[in-house]
């Protein structure tokens, strides 16, 4: 559906320079917005393996190991159908780290796994939900995930963040006087956010063990 829309966008503007005799302007405008998206890339590249290389010393200091198990409580409180010494939670925990420091992207590789360890979580349930035995309107099989795997995802589109890296890499690259100056809002705006979706989890949690 993204993929239509974006289509549909570009079609109208191209008509619509066309019409108002400003091609000139947009061909103009594609090629600045390459040369733009260039940049960006390789300037946000930078920092993120900064902040990757910062990640990997600190796991190899023992200082990720020691915060996974300060967040093992909030774990086990958002996951409580989860094995205690599961694979899954340390991901879990090692993906909300990497979120609340900024790091979208590095936080990527850890939340595969931690979906790759739900759901062999959920084969050993037998749990076959999971596997395709649920038919849409059509009558084709279809994969439902987890009551731990839809957690998760809310957490993880919500999650707390005490440094967005990758806003304040396109403040500096378009050009702003104070790029941290997000820091004191996105604190407040993902605080908020990170609060309804643990209380929505638990209520959606709740009715359903009902």
């Amino acid at each position: 559906m993204l993929n239509y829309i974006w289509a549909a966008m570009l079609i109208v503007g191209i008509l619509f320079g066309a019409v108002n005799g400003n091609m000139k302007e947009v061909t103009e405008a594609a090629l600045d917005s390459a040369g733009e998206a260039v940049s960006l890339c390789i300037t946000t590249a930078g920092i993120m393996a900064f902040w990757v290389g910062l990640m990997e010393v600190a796991e190899s200091s023992g200082l990720i190991r020691k915060l996974t198990a300060l967040l093992s409580p909030f774990v086990t409180f958002m996951f409580p159908g989860i094995p205690r010494g599961h694979k899954a939670k340390d991901y879990i925990s090692v993906n909300i780290i990497a979120n609340v420091l900024g790091l979208g992207w590095a936080c990527t590789p850890a939340g595969l796994k931690a979906m790759e360890e739900l759901a062999k979580l959920e084969e050993e349930r037998g749990n076959s939900a999971y596997l395709g035995d649920v038919r849409g309107t059509e009558g084709k099989a279809g994969r439902v995930a987890s009551n731990e795997m839809c957690t998760f995802l809310i957490l993880n589109i919500s999650s707390l963040q005490l440094i967005p890296v990758n806003m304040i890499a396109y403040r500096q690259q378009y050009g702003s006087v104070n790029p941290a100056g997000i820091i004191g809002p996105a604190i407040v705006a993902t605080a908020v956010s990170t609060g309804v979706a643990i209380v929505y989890c638990k209520v959606k949690d709740r009715r359903r063990r009902v």
